[in-house]
Parts: C-alpha cells; sequence; structure tokens
C-alpha cells in the first residue's frame, strides 16, 4: 500500500508541476506579446520630402475638337450620278474630281447657245459695214443684243454643267459615302464630308470672372480620352466678345496643327489654361495627403530627442510619425500645395503606408516604394496607352 502511495504521489507532483510549469509558460509568452504590442517594431513607410516652389495657376474647362475646315459636299443641281471617283477614306487634292452628274441635255443646250452666237456675230458684222446705207441702225442693234443674250446663256450653261461636276474645295480626308452610281440626287442632299485634318480648333468655355486672365496669343494645354495619358498644346485666337447671359461663361477659341492626323473633329476635351505662377508654398505628393471630410491631413516624420531611439538594432534610421493638419490648394501633376499648414521644404512625409501608422508611432523609411513602381509599370505599359 506504501508503494501504491508513493507512485501515485509522484503523479500528482509531475502532473501538478507540468501544470504550473505550463502556466508560466502561457504567462511568459502573454507578457512578451504586450511588451511587443506596447513597443512595435518601425513599420516601413515610403517618404518623399516637400519642396518649395510657385504654385501653379490655372483655369480648366471642357471643349470641343472641331476642324477648321470642314464640308459636307452636296449638289448645287438636281441629277442622275453618272460616275463617282472616290472611296471612302480618300485623301483627295483640291480640285479633284469626286462625283459626276449627267450633262447631256446642258451639253446639247450648249451647242445650240454656240450656234445662236455665231450666227448673231455674223449678222452683226454683216449689219455694222451696212448700216446707215443699207441696214438701219435699230438692226444693228438687234443683232448686237440677240449676240449678248447668245454669250449669257453659254456662259449660264457652262456654269450649270461645271456644277455637274462635284469637286474637291481644298486638300483633306474624305469620309463615308452616302451616294451611289445611278442615283438621282437633289440640291443639298449629302454626298460625302471633306474634312481637312492638318488644323484643328479647340472650342471650349470658362466663367466670366476668368475673363482678365484670358488672352489672345494664350498657350492652352489639353488631354482627350483617346489618348489620357498625352497633353497636347494649342493657342489661344479668339475670345467671344460676349457672355452668355444664362450660363454666364465666355467662348473661347484655340487653334493648333494636327500632325500625323492624331486628333479627330467632335472629340470631348479637358483645358487647362495657363496662367503666372502664383506665391511659393510647400509642394507634396498628392499621396501624401489624406483628404477626409473632417479636414485634410498628412503624416511628417520627426527624429526623436532620445538618442538612442533614433536607429533600431539593424541601424536603420528611426522616426515619430507627427500628424500634421493642413489647408490644401492647387493640384497638379500629382502633387498638392500646402497653404497652411505646419509643413515645410524638406521636411519627410509618408507617402504610403499611411494604414500602418498612427500618431506618435515609429516608422522607419522602406527602400522601395511599392505604390510609385506600380505606378511607374501601370504607366509604361503599352496597353494603357
Amino acid at each position: 500500500m506504501k508503494k501504491r502511495f508513493a507512485i501515485v504521489l509522484i503523479l500528482m507532483l509531475l502532473v501538478a508541476g507540468a501544470m504550473f510549469g505550463y502556466k508560466m509558460f502561457i504567462k511568459n509568452m502573454m507578457g512578451q506579446m504586450f511588451a511587443a504590442m506596447a513597443n512595435p517594431p518601425p513599420a516601413p513607410v515610403a517618404v518623399a520630402e516637400a519642396v518649395s516652389q510657385p504654385v501653379p495657376r490655372t483655369l480648366e474647362g471642357i471643349g470641343t475638337i472641331a476642324a477648321v475646315r470642314q464640308v459636307t459636299m452636296s449638289p448645287e443641281v438636281a441629277g442622275r450620278i453618272e460616275d463617282i471617283q472616290f472611296e471612302a477614306g480618300d485623301i483627295v487634292l483640291k480640285g479633284d474630281v469626286l462625283v459626276l452628274m449627267n450633262d447631256d441635255q446642258e451639253a446639247g443646250d450648249l451647242e445650240i447657245y454656240k450656234a445662236q452666237s455665231k450666227l448673231a456675230e455674223l449678222n452683226l458684222n454683216r449689219s455694222s459695214k451696212l448700216v446707215d446705207v443699207a441696214a438701219p441702225r435699230s438692226t444693228v442693234d438687234q443683232y448686237r443684243a440677240s449676240l449678248d443674250e447668245a454669250r449669257g446663256a453659254i456662259a449660264r450653261t457652262e456654269a450649270l454643267i461645271a456644277k455637274k461636276s462635284i469637286v474637291a474645295p481644298f486638300d483633306g480626308v474624305l469620309g463615308i459615302r452616302n451616294v451611289n452610281l445611278g442615283q438621282y440626287v437633289n440640291p443639298g442632299d449629302t454626298i460625302v464630308t471633306l474634312t481637312d485634318l492638318s488644323e484643328l480648333f479647340i472650342n471650349f468655355t470658362l466663367p466670366e470672372q476668368t475673363l482678365s486672365d484670358v488672352k489672345v496669343g494664350q498657350e492652352i494645354t489639353f488631354t482627350v480620352d483617346a489618348y489620357p495619358n498625352t497633353k497636347f498644346t494649342a493657342f489661344i485666337n479668339a475670345i467671344e466678345p460676349k457672355v452668355g447671359e444664362e450660363t454666364r461663361t465666355v467662348k473661347v477659341q484655340a487653334s493648333m496643327k494636327n500632325p500625323n492626323n492624331v486628333l479627330q473633329p467632335g472629340m470631348f476635351a479637358k483645358v487647362v489654361v495657363s496662367l503666372p505662377s502664383g506665391d511659393d508654398a510647400a509642394i507634396v505628393p498628392e499621396t501624401a495627403v489624406d483628404f477626409t471630410i473632417y479636414g485634410d491631413s498628412v503624416f511628417v516624420l520627426r527624429t526623436p530627442e532620445k538618442v538612442e531611439e533614433q536607429k533600431n538594432e539593424q541601424g536603420e534610421a528611426v522616426y515619430t510619425a507627427e500628424r500634421v493638419y493642413v489647408k490644401t490648394g492647387a493640384r497638379f501633376d500629382n502633387k498638392v500645395a500646402i497653404i497652411d499648414g505646419k509643413v515645410k521644404a524638406g521636411d519627410k512625409l509618408v507617402t504610403n503606408g499611411q494604414l500602418k501608422v498612427t500618431p506618435g508611432s515609429k516608422v522607419k523609411i522602406a527602400p522601395v516604394d511599392t505604390l510609385a513602381e506600380d505606378y511607374k509599370a501601370n504607366k509604361d505599359n503599352p496597353r494603357n496607352e
């Protein structure tokens, strides 16, 4: 009995020791966890420095691209189409014949008028030699009038025949054909559109209060949805001398050359008018600003006062993140102007990794800005052009 009792006692002591050891292990691990939570390792963040520079001033508007020269080719007279000498999309030169209409009747009339003109001219010459001898002066006047009438009929018929030939009034690109061979057309019917793509207008509107900042000859830039990563340049050539009574906006027109015919009339344009730069301000990347309905803010890196806290065990510089509320101004080229707030040129601001940062937390600068790398990769991807 004593032996059994001793064995049971030993087993109980072993179980109690194991339970005590397990509790101590759990307590030690929890203590380490809470200690780590109280002093977390510095979070890696991407950083950019604020710079001081003049704030660009711009005016923004929306507009439409139009061709300087564009026309809908239509006949001036009625007739049947006898020949079509173009295909849709052809590039034509000024004077090129596009469509020929039947002019058999006019050609016949022209021969009749030419014969009448010849006869009237002969009669006029004979009567002029015999005037006041064998022919009265009234006869001479009558033959002269007949000659003038015949010549007028010739000119009218030749003009009518010329209208039966539709020619390009300037160099350009043809659109889609709207007629067929043998079709009877009336004056004003659409045959095809002709557009000169070498020079374009950009028509846009601006609020009336911006009139004092807009001048003829001023440069503008604009983008179109078809090429969102490309900026095009034009120059203001006209300003409407009247403000819209309902919209309180003014119409502005700019012109530009269109090399390689990249742009097309009818495109929607987002216009930016450049103005003289404003005062200097702290300029920061747009990704550094946390825009909220409660106010805009940035995380500024401050060097800890204690020397031992300025580096971690790996020798990397450690900073304290301070949230600074700011008032933002103009935005341009993925940057923002800080017009009010404790941010100055040279300050390091967190641009990526803000979700890991709280006011007063420790951070370190990441060697690679993954956000910037992703943005550059997407921008350089030809599929995004």
